[in-house]
């Protein structure tokens, strides 16, 4: 189980909310058990143009799902005679409304439609005797277009959900739910041209003898109106002023453009986003039709300027486990004007790779007696303390000065460390959903190679990066570097999208004029796209793609040959976790490095991940609802973590280069199924992925000489179908030593 950080600060908010749901629920499923029998099935008979899951979802009743009982939240389904005679005449109107006026049932009695199963449950059937012929579109005509330009006309008319057959095609079926749709989105459309007082009505006559409707819509456009004057409805006592609030909103409605709602949104958006209000409302006032203006007037209500949060989390991972409490004080109006102060950090404390393996004891000299703790298996207390300083209305409107002070103590699978950074930058929002964030950075570390590595004094500079001639497995580094991040949001939920795209860019460019013990350039694009379809939206697909490579400078070492320069492991890439590559555990998809040889380890923490210079993942997901909240999603990963900079040509031989080739042989894949379950925090997910056995072992790297190597596994899947210990060290396979599969427990979407 894996909860990251990202969804912490929806947990907290959520959690209240949740445990109060959960407790409801616990109620109406417990002693106090309604009278009425459970509804164990419902099956509706002879449906064929119109879907039997599409009308289960437009009634009351349901069945008791087959889970139920597994779920201590959430009780049976009960049976309401009142309730299901209703449901009978929905099911007819909602046939009517898309286009089936003439379906009957075979029977609207109870006796004929419920059926008892024992004393306290009942079986419902409902048959349909006839659908009928679908109404189609006839004549289709439209009022009062004249007013506009055609132009106007052209754009108003285009694409409608309800419109007429095209030449050489069948006539459209008549649905109310389009019909509905196409009068909103004219009107819309209008609107957004400027026409602040358009209607959109009309009506259609259903001819049942000749199954055709004649549809009329009447427009009404009114006068074209351009913005006017903003006016700001607030608290009594406000600590924001207007003129603040009406600055904000300027960055969308300009007084003398043409009327849009979508520029009245855009203001609320911006207006929100000043992070002090609780509820914010932009609407337009009313038209003064003799200058053709239209008002705006903005309603705010201002939220607490000071909040605390608190929580916890854990995270469980066969590569990691972490137990950890969060904090954080928040001022929004530090010393006036909107100034933001945040003091944050999370405490915790670290078992690698488990809480039980951390406590283990090994024999040293051979007597049979376990005399000294298991060194390759570190744990300790980990922490994150940060200050966070935002200034709104940095030079301009749209710039928000940023600065963070942090410190930190990590512990990892090939390295422990302890140092800080420093961060500032200005944040550009022209649009609501687009951002850019260019910053300078500073990271000072002391790192620390683990103990048991390979019984070296030294850990060479392959596995920390640390500066040449360290001389000690603890060196202390700095990285310099400015950063530039862009990112465009369109997606419709940050925590569980079904609609949208979302693209990033990262740059880094570190060392040179900046100083620092590092010169090198690390790009990181990241594509993500959502798309729902089918019926009630039950399917939704979505893809990523994210691809990374970090350059640095070649050199000559002391052999007169050209390399390049180690990369700080701090700046390096990693894959595998549940918001990753999911064919391997946290961090676990990266170059590795030779650990402890004592024969009381088992073969797969005999290395340790390094993290390398190149990273490539993509993940196709098909999230699929099944009934209520649950969900099942099926999914394809792909990713790639290589010692060398990203490499898209032919096969090398040199292993740093090969391992970094996109399409080559350390490309894994991964299959797998997930479960979703949808909560007030986000969905609650499931994974189980297997790796497929494509491609080489990973790549381990000898750190006393920096050749590479390839080590056997288990094989195995959760324990099962492996070899033995003895087989091991000879069964290679894609990815090995790391097993076939992995499972994650997370909140939220993967991506």
């Amino acid at each position: 189980m894996d909860v990251s950080d990202s969804h912490l600060r929806q947990i907290l908010r959520g959690t209240s909310l949740l445990l109060l749901l959960a407790t409801g629920c616990g109620t109406t499923s417990g002693a106090t058990r309604p009278d009425q029998p459970k509804v164990v099935d419902l099956k509706i008979e002879g449906a064929g143009e119109v879907k039997a899951s599409a009308i289960k979802e437009k009634i009351v009743t349901s069945e008791t799902p087959w889970w139920e009982p597994l779920n201590p939240f959430v009780g049976p389904n009960y049976f309401d005679e009142n309730a299901w005679l209703a449901d009978l005449r929905r099911i007819k109107r909602f046939y009517q409304s898309q286009g089936y006026y003439q379906m009957q049932l075979e029977s609207e009695q109870l006796h004929d439609t419920v059926m008892r199963q024992g004393k306290d449950a009942v079986a419902l059937r409902v048959k349909v005797r006839q659908e009928g012929e679908p109404t189609r579109v006839g004549t289709f005509e439209v009022k009062g277009m004249q007013a506009l330009s055609p132009e106007h006309a052209s754009r108003v008319l285009a694409e409608l959900p309800l419109r007429p057959a095209r030449e050489g095609e069948e006539r459209p079926i008549f649905r109310e739910e389009g019909w509905e749709e196409t009068k909103a989105l004219m009107q819309q459309r209008l609107r957004e041209l400027g026409y602040a007082e358009a209607e959109v009505s009309g009506e259609v006559q259903v001819d049942l003898a000749t199954s055709e409707a004649k549809v009329l819509l009447e427009v009404r456009p009114g006068p074209r109106y351009r913005f006017g004057n903003i006016f700001v409805a607030t608290d009594a006592n406000p600590q924001v002023k207007p003129l603040r609030i009406i600055e904000q909103a300027q960055g969308a409605i300009r007084k003398g453009e043409w009327y849009s709602e979508s520029a009245l949104s855009e203001a609320q958006a911006r207006i929100f986003r000043m992070g002090v209000f609780g509820a914010v409302k932009v609407n337009r006032g009313a038209p003064d039709r003799e200058a053709r203006t239209v008002p705006v007037v903005v309603d705010v209500r201002e939220a607490p300027f000071r909040s605390i949060r608190l929580g916890g989390g854990i995270g469980l991972d066969a590569a990691r486990q972490e137990i950890r409490a969060v904090g954080e004080w928040t001022n929004r109006n530090f010393l006036g004007g909107l100034r933001r102060l945040t003091v944050g950090g999370r405490v915790g404390y670290a078992f690698i790779p488990t809480i039980g393996a951390a406590f283990d004891r090994i024999d040293t000299d051979g007597d049979g007696v376990l005399d000294a703790p298991n060194l390759s298996t570190p744990h300790g207390l980990v922490f994150q303390l940060s200050t966070q300083f935002e200034q709104p209305r940095f030079v301009a409107r749209d710039l928000r000065l940023q600065t963070t002070l942090s410190a930190e103590r990590g512990l990892e699978q090939a390295y422990n460390f302890i140092g800080g950074r420093l961060s500032g930058g200005v944040i550009w929002e022209p649009l609501p959903k687009f951002s850019l964030f260019p910053s300078y950075n500073l990271e000072i570390y002391r790192l620390q190679g683990q103990r048991g590595l390979e019984d070296q004094t030294t850990v060479p500079p392959l596995v920390l990066g640390c500066p040449p001639n360290s001389g000690s497995d603890t060196c202390n580094i700095s990285v310099s570097y400015l950063e530039q991040i862009a990112e465009w949001d369109r997606r419709d939920d940050i925590i569980a999208p079904k609609q949208g795209f979302y693209t990033a860019l990262s740059l880094q460019e570190g060392g040179g004029p900046l100083q620092g013990d590092y010169t090198f350039l690390r790009v990181l694009p990241d594509v993500r796209g959502y798309y729902t379809f089918g019926d009630g939206g039950r399917f939704t697909l979505a893809a990523r793609l994210r691809l990374g490579t970090l350059l640095t400078p070649v050199i000559t070492n002391e052999a007169g040959e050209r390399i390049r320069q180690e990369s700080a492991i701090v700046n390096r890439f990693f894959a595998g976790g549940g918001a990753s590559m999911r064919g391997f555990n946290s961090r676990r998809l990266a170059p590795m490095n030779l650990v402890s040889t004592d024969d009381n380890l088992a073969p797969v923490d005999r290395v340790v991940p390094i993290g390398g210079n190149s990273l490539v993942e993509s993940s196709v997901e098909l999230r699929v609802k099944l009934i209520g909240n649950l969900y099942l999603a099926a999914f394809h990963d792909t990713g790639l973590v290589g010692a060398g900079p990203l490499n898209f040509g032919p096969p090398q031989s040199d292993i740093r280069k090969e391992s970094s080739r996109v399409f080559g042989s350390h490309h894994y894949q991964a299959v797998g199924l997930g479960v979703r379950y949808v909560t007030l925090v986000g969905p609650i997910r499931l994974d189980l992925a297997r790796r497929l056995n494509i491609g080489r072992p990973l790549p381990i790297f000898d750190p006393t000489t920096g050749t590479a190597s390839t080590l056997g596994g288990l094989g195995d899947c959760f324990g099962l179908g492996g070899v033995n210990q003895a087989a091991a060290a000879t069964n290679l396979y894609a990815g090995s030593p790391e097993g076939l599969c992995t499972f994650f427990l997370s909140i939220g979407e993967a991506f």
